[in-house]
């Protein structure tokens, strides 16, 4: 069954979100991301909530499964959060990303041409640009490889080249390659070539050329790949090499590797010339595969990696290097441990072409073994893309829609890791796809292969959808590289090779490699200069950092805690920091740090404060305000600083003490506002009478003004906001309706650029602000484009009047009409109007009236008639008539000919008694034909029938019979119609059993096999085991009618096999089995026996048989026994005996008796002698340790198997918590590895669980331990008190009871006055009431083993708040969620709630405190666990949201087909992922819930749902499903009816 069957399809996916955008004004912003889901989601764009609509600077663009949101032009209020919006009927999904619109710089002046070719020193300087990067080259070994770069760039920049990271003298000799500067080619910049003179195979690798000048850096990389020729033995042309360090020579090492995991070979090789390397495999060379990688690492080090071994993979892989001084092995014998549980079928490799589907199959060795497939190490679900069957014992993956990217390994896992591996190929232009995902660290190069089927074709690099540039992409042939060199974290992403619809991907991911953070500034100073000013100075870090690098500096207010970034400099110095820069008026410190791009500094604070006074300047001042009447009117400016002012309403004061206030009562209302440094007055509902009011602000320091202006207010259109558009019928009332913002305000009206005139056809009407235009009784001459216009403003309609539709009335069906030459043919229609315009056209072409075709009208009916017919004039006619069609099929048959059909002969083969009917089709319906049978006239009577319907002529036969063949004839004048009839009897057929019949009998028993056949006089013939039967003593054939039977009438195990009877086209099956009479066990009669003897003694176990010579078979506990000096086994007549002439303890057991039908089963139990103890004869003296002393309590037993308890007091003891019990032959030892107090008392051991069984006590006796503190742990405690408030101090003693002193600055304390001292058991508590500042000191409490010290501070709280914000978190239903925020102070208590109500800890709930850090943790989430989560410090809060998802509910074992007969009970059953809560899943029929019946009932195990139907009947049987939110699965029920059985 297929394991996608009934998919609810998967949830939308973003395989690529959405990138942040910055663009300057006027530029063109583009999103895109790609999302994945089945169905495909529907995807929308919003803004600030809202669903955005398509416009003429906003479109949509879509690729595929790639969604854009294109905006021309962005403007200032572009800028926003866009969110993409992805749904389908699986889920739903979104991705968010920001646009930030800049504002254009200002142009820069255009340089004036110079007067002399070169320009003055600094004129036209810039960065290396690269103007031709080099290209990468796959060569054969001893080739010359030339790599050339050009750079552009003033001053001219230096140029150098690297290899793979490597300075080229550190890798080569210098008579290996030539470095070939020169000018570039056609215009300015500088090249610089590197040529090899001769290749070899260690020169792979990438090389980067490098340019640099003052101003900046730039770099181009390139790939070279040196191939081994074909049959040329490795040289080396270079002179006095160093010759290659070789490994010891001794045997290969042996490495074993599980089955399914990865071996990783290692060769470290040095030499010079570099050597060339080579892995063998039994003695053939390996290349590099999708299972076999080589490289180089890191350390230099060359790496041959096999994945996932299979058993084929052992054998001896050999590294070989050599150079043109000798050459080294070093070999590894490589074994692969096979499990135990193996696949029956392995996986096979499989080809596939691209965008079709490739099926893996294999077989695991038991059906109910759960699999999982892999494509390496990716598990792959079941989906539409990849169906997952499982039939049996047989698993089947199918990959549907194969892309380039498919194209690896897949391995099929059971239970144990166990695994099948197969390689996938995919044929399609790419041959060579790109690897999953590659890591690269930060600065190293990244490079990126593909290779094509064809050469020369030119693909697209592309990163997270965007092209990169073309100067780190090369072609040469089949081969394609993407060399991206000194990679960055912007360099990250996900990188896409793509030729035409094909294409593959991988996932770059950079590791960033850990810098250590720049050195803090040193010699930092603070100096009071000037009133109102304080100058700073500090020196540069020592040492230097090697990156660029600023200087932060920060201000924080005395009293306060938080620190406030002032500026940020690039040089250190002195720097003046006025009064200005502060908000308020008040004492401030100062601190400076470092800060590169690798980290930040620790901070250096300056001694001392500074106090600064800010002044207030006017930053953006009034400005007139001129609005319309009845509008507000707003006033606002800008301070430097936070400072309170005046508002003056010509020349008057307006308080400011309340929000709103009033100039007078019923005059201006206004409102002043004051948001930090920003200042405004708003005047509500102004009007004409205060237009030249003059507004006036004052505050130390600032005086400004400005006038307010009112307008009277225009007017405008309220409705319709857009052109609207009308579609009327003739005689139609027609209303055109415009609303303007004044009342009786003009307006006029015009039609097609016209002032319309009013009259009875047209009336205008003003009804307050509303203006209407109505047309009493449209009709089609008053369509057009109308507008309503006032004073500049228009609103416009488009009218459209049609005449009401046309209906043809007549004819409703296609009309088919026949005629012969020169007959008049007449075609009508009829339509509901008289007025109403009718075209005819014939096969598509529109008909003219002309001698040959009259078109006729009367009233609504309208006529095509051609008064001639001939036979071209046939074909499709159509009367049209507005949007509704009438069709005529006209066939015009030329008079030489009568019959129509048909034009050949016909042959008939027909079976007895079935009806035949023989048609012949005439063109006139009065024409009169005449039937014949083999040359003589037919006679009508019931057993022939002649009929004659319109131009339809019939000969039926009801019931054919054999002499009915023949050749029948219809004919008229000299044409004739022939028709041959064939007549045969019908095919055999057996009517029962239509099913395979199995019977099943006892010797000597009559066994009747029947069969019943469609007719009786049918032959037919019985074969038993392939062989025709042959009649006999021992069996009889018969004959009754149509059945026929086969008799065994005594059976005999002999006559048993596969029966077939065979009536020529059809067969019955039979499957026979004689079996011989039961061996029955006749005594005992009991079918199980328990029986105890003593040991040593005799044990006899017998059994009587029927019939007598029936053979039995002794097990013991499973085994098959077999007759020895211990154990005889006798027969005589019906008895069977056992015997066990000296029986042991060990013999004691579970024997059986079996038969070939029954066994009875003796459980034999045999006595042991007591047990005693023989040593220590006498119970010990008690045993007195100190505590953390081993103890070992030993005895000596007479039976070394004999069982002891253990107990303690009275208790049984438990191994663990420093107890160990252990057995040594007869020995019983119970040790204790380190005593305490609690492991003493009386240890009992006793043999034996029945009372007075022997037994032996010890007494254990451990002395006290000293009394010790056990908390706080810490020697030293800081405790804070507040002033007035009670301090008290706890200290936890390991004990009760302990003498305890305290003392406060070294004098003893005592209880009395404001100082009581408690003690409750362990604890010991100082409690001093009303704590005062000269209560603060250091306190000591002291025991005779022991003690700790509190130093006490008493002082005020500081004010606890929250120093960071709560996340929103959004996790999957049964996993954990955290919250955390920061407090200050790091002691201050924190309130935690959720959805309101304050939090308890408890088993989901944790919360947790260290320093500042505060965690609110909530275990195993659940749906009803999303909300808001707060946590509140003093008087602050801070909150975030909780989302919780729905794991999804997916079946792991789906439905089966299953076939039941009627009156079977049946189980349908799936299997889930996980455990779903009641009401999870849905049982279904034919799609609908299932009916109540009390034969059916559904139950739940655990991951287990299954449903029971008790008692099928046939109206059970159909298509039933299981449903979740998640998934489904079918499966069909099939019930057939009980066959009988024959005897």
């Amino acid at each position: 069954m297929k394991a996608g069957s009934g998919d609810q399809g998967s949830p939308p996916c973003f395989l690529r979100f959405p990138r942040p955008v910055r663009v300057v004004s006027g530029a063109e912003a583009e999103l895109k991301c790609v999302v994945l889901g089945e169905p495909p989601p529907i995807v929308v764009w919003e803004k600030g909530g809202q669903q955005l609509a398509a416009s003429e600077r906003l479109s949509f663009p879509v690729d595929g499964a790639e969604h854009g949101l294109l905006l021309s032009g962005a403007l200032p209020t572009d800028a926003g959060v866009y969110v993409c919006r992805a749904r389908n009927a699986a889920g739903e999904a979104y991705a968010a990303a920001a646009v930030t619109v800049l504002e254009p710089l200002a142009p820069e002046p255009e340089p004036q041409p110079a007067e002399r070719p070169l320009p003055p020193p600094g004129a036209g300087e810039g960065a290396p640009v690269f103007l031709a990067g080099p290209r990468s080259q796959w060569v054969l070994r001893g080739e010359q490889v030339v790599l050339t770069c050009q750079v552009g760039g003033l001053p001219a920049p230096a140029l150098y080249w690297e290899k793979d990271g490597m300075a080229l003298d550190e890798v080569w000799d210098s008579g290996h390659f030539v470095l070939e500067p020169g000018r570039a080619e056609g215009g300015p910049g500088v090249s610089l070539a590197l040529r090899i003179l001769a290749a070899r195979l260690p020169d792979s690798g990438v090389y980067v050329c490098h340019a640099r000048n003052a101003h900046g850096h730039a770099q181009a990389g390139a790939l070279l790949q040196v191939h081994q020729p074909p049959e040329s033995p490795p040289e080396d042309p270079d002179e006095a090499p160093k010759p290659v360090v070789e490994p010891l020579k001794c045997a290969p090492k042996t490495f074993w590797v599980n089955e399914g995991k990865h071996a990783k070979f290692r060769c470290y090789v040095m030499g010079k010339p570099e050597p060339e390397i080579e892995w063998h495999w039994e003695g053939r060379p390996l290349l590099s595969d999708r299972r076999r990688l080589m490289y180089r690492d890191r350390d230099g080090g060359f790496v041959l990696k096999v994945l996932y071994c299979q058993a084929k993979d052992r054998g001896l892989y050999v590294c070989a290097a050599r150079n043109s001084a000798g050459q080294t092995l070093s070999a590894v014998q490589l074994h692969v441990k096979e499990p135990r549980l193996r696949f029956t079928r392995p996986l096979q490799d499989v080809e596939g072409r691209e965008h079709g589907i490739a099926v893996l199959e294999c077989k695991v060795p038991n059906s109910r073994i759960p699999t999982a497939w892999f494509r390496e190490d990716q598990r792959l679900l079941p989906c539409r893309k990849y169906e997952q069957i499982e039939e049996g014992a047989v698993r089947r993956l199918i990959i549907h829609r194969l892309k380039a990217d498919d194209d690896g390994v897949y391995l099929c896992e059971m239970r144990g890791r166990v695994r099948t591996v197969a390689n996938v190929t995919v044929k399609g232009p790419i041959l060579k796809r790109l690897p999953r995902k590659l890591d690269v660290l930060e600065g190293e190069n990244a490079v990126l292969l593909v290779e094509t089927q064809e050469a020369g074709v030119q693909g697209r690099w592309s990163r997270d959808g965007e092209d990169l540039p073309t100067i780190c992409q090369s072609s040469c042939g089949h081969m394609h590289a993407l060399v991206l060199p000194g990679v960055t974290r912007e360099d990250a992403g996900e990188v896409t090779f793509s030729l035409g619809n094909s294409r593959t991907t991988t996932l770059l991911r950079v590791k960033c490699v850990k810098h250590s953070p720049p050195g803090p500034p040193v010699l930092a100073e603070m100096f009071k200069g000037h009133k109102n000013t304080v100058l700073l100075t500090w020196k540069p870090p020592e040492p230097a950092p090697e990156t660029p690098f600023i200087y932060r500096l920060e201000r924080q207010e005395v009293g306060s805690e938080d620190w406030i970034q002032c500026f940020s400099i690039e040089k250190a110095g002195a720097v003046e920091v006025p009064g200005d820069c502060v908000p308020s008026e008040g004492d401030y410190r100062f601190r400076v740090c470092t800060v590169s791009e690798h980290g930040r500094s620790p901070h250096v604070v300056f001694h001392g404060s500074a106090h600064l006074v800010p002044t207030a300047r006017l930053v953006a001042g009034l400005e007139d305000v001129q609005v319309y009447d009845g509008e507000d009117a707003v006033f606002s400016l800008d301070l430097s600083t936070i400072i309170q002012g005046t508002w003056f309403l010509n020349g008057e004061e307006l308080e400011s003490n309340e929000p709103e206030g009033q100039v007078e009562p019923g005059a201006l209302r206004y409102r002043i506002e004051q948001k930090g440094p920003q200042h405004r007055l708003l005047l509500q509902a102004v009007r004409h009478q205060h237009s030249g009011a003059l507004i006036g602000f004052s505050c130390p320091g600032v005086q400004d003004s400005a006038a307010l202006t009112i307008q009277e207010s225009p007017v405008h259109i309220l409705s319709p906001q857009d052109k609207e558009s009308l579609t009327f019928t003739t005689s139609e009332r027609v209303v055109l309706t415009c609303e303007l913002s004044r009342v009786d305000f003009p307006a006029r009206w015009y039609k097609d650029g016209q002032e319309v005139e009013e009259g009875e056809s047209l009336v205008v009407k003003i009804d307050g602000r509303k203006h209407r235009l109505i047309l009493p009784a449209a009709e089609v001459r008053d369509s057009g484009e109308f507008e309503c216009r006032t004073e500049g403003v228009s609103a416009f309609f488009s009218v459209t009047v049609r005449d009401p539709p046309v209906h043809i009335l007549d004819p409703q069906e296609h009309v088919f009409v026949h005629a012969i030459t020169s007959e008049c043919v007449m075609l009508a229609c009829e339509v509901d109007r008289e007025d109403a315009p009718v075209r005819w056209y014939k096969d598509g072409q529109e008909v003219e009236e002309s001698d040959f075709v009259v078109l006729e009208k009367e009233g609504p009916h309208h006529r095509l008639v051609l008064p001639a017919a001939q036979p071209p004039d046939g074909g499709e006619f159509q009367c049209v008539a507005g949007d509704e069609r009438a069709y005529f099929t006209v066939t015009i048959t030329d008079v030489s000919s009568w019959i129509v059909y048909p034009s050949g002969k016909v042959y008939v083969a027909a079976v007895r008694l079935e009806r035949v009917v023989l048609t012949c089709e005439l063109c006139r319906p009065w024409a009169e034909v005449r039937w014949t049978k083999d040359g003589e006239e037919v006679v009508e009577s019931p057993a022939l029938l002649l009929q004659k319907e319109d131009t339809v002529r019939r000969l039926v036969l009801p019931a054919v019979q054999l002499e009915d063949s023949g050749e029948y004839l219809c004919e008229i004048d000299d044409e004739s119609a022939s028709f041959t009839v064939t007549v045969t009897e019908p095919p055999v057929r057996i009517i029962y059993p239509r099913d395979e019949v199995t019977l099943i009998a006892v010797s000597l028993e009559c066994v009747v096999l029947m069969c019943e056949l469609s007719r009786e006089d049918a032959p037919v013939r019985w074969y038993k085991d392939g062989l025709e039967v042959e009649e006999s003593e021992a069996l009889v054939l018969e004959s009754d009618g149509p059945r026929r039977r086969l008799v065994l009438p005594a059976a005999q195990p002999e006559q048993g096999g596969e029966f077939v009877c065979d009536a020529g086209d059809d067969s019955a099956f039979f499957t026979v089995t004689i079996t011989a009479p039961p061996e029955r066990i006749v005594h005992p009669a009991a079918r199980s026996l328990d029986l105890q003897f003593r040991a040593p003694g005799r044990v006899e176990l017998r059994c009587e048989v029927a019939p007598a010579g029936s053979q039995v078979r002794w097990y013991k506990d499973g085994l098959e026994v077999e007759a020895s000096d211990t154990l005889q086994l006798g027969a005589e007549g019906p008895a069977r005996t056992l015997t066990l002439p000296h029986a042991q303890p060990e013999d004691a057991g579970e024997y059986v008796c079996e038969t070939r039908d029954e066994a009875v089963t003796f459980n034999v139990s045999l006595a042991e002698p007591p047990v005693q103890f023989l040593a220590p004869e006498a119970a010990p003296a008690p045993l007195c340790v100190a505590p953390g002393e081993p103890v070992m309590l030993s005895c000596e037993l007479s039976r070394a198997s004999a069982l002891v308890f253990w107990t303690h007091n009275g208790k049984p003891v438990q191994e663990g918590e420093g107890l160990e019990l252990h057995a040594e032959g007869p020995r019983r030892i119970l040790c204790i590895r380190a005593a305490d107090v609690a492991h003493a008392g009386l240890y009992t051991c006793q043999s034996g669980t029945a009372p007075g069984a022997p037994s032996l006590s010890f007494t254990v006796q451990v002395a006290e331990p000293p009394v010790r503190v056990v908390a706080p742990e810490a020697a030293q405690t800081r405790v804070r008190s507040t002033p007035g408030g009670d301090l008290e101090l706890v200290v936890r003693l390991s004990g009760p009871g302990g003498p305890v002193r305290w003392y406060k600055d070294g004098e003893r304390l005592s209880s009395q006055g404001r100082v009581q001292l408690e003690q409750a058991g362990a604890r010991q508590v100082l409690r001093v009431r009303g704590a005062r500042s000269w209560d603060a000191g250091e306190y000591l409490c002291d025991t005779p083993q022991d003690s700790r010290i509190f130093l006490v501070r008493v002082e005020e709280p500081p004010l606890a708040k929250l120093v960071s914000e709560l996340t929103p978190l959004t996790v999957h239903e049964g996993d954990d969620a955290t919250f955390r925020c920061e407090v200050s102070p790091p002691d201050a208590d924190v309130t935690w709630l959720r959805n309101g109500a304050v939090v308890t800890p408890g088993p989901q709930l944790e919360m947790a405190q260290n320093g500042s850090s505060r965690t609110l943790t909530v275990r195993r989430c659940q749906l009803e666990d999303a909300g808001t989560v707060t946590a509140r410090a003093g008087g602050t809060a801070t909150s975030a949201r909780l989302h919780v998802r729905e794991t999804e509910l997916l079946f792991l074992r789906r439905l089966q087909d299953v076939r039941a007969e009627e009156g079977q009970d049946v189980c349908l059953e799936v299997e889930t992922g996980r455990v779903g809560a009641a009401g999870a899943v849905r049982w279904v029929r034919g799609g609908e819930p299932l009916p109540h019946d009390s034969r059916v009932s559904t139950a739940q195990d655990g991951h287990v749902y299954r449903l029971f139907i008790h008692g099928v009947v046939l109206a059970d049987q159909g298509t039933y499903g299981c449903e979740s939110h998640h998934d489904r699965t079918l499966a069909r029920l099939s019930v057939r009816r009980e066959c009988p059985v024959f005897s």
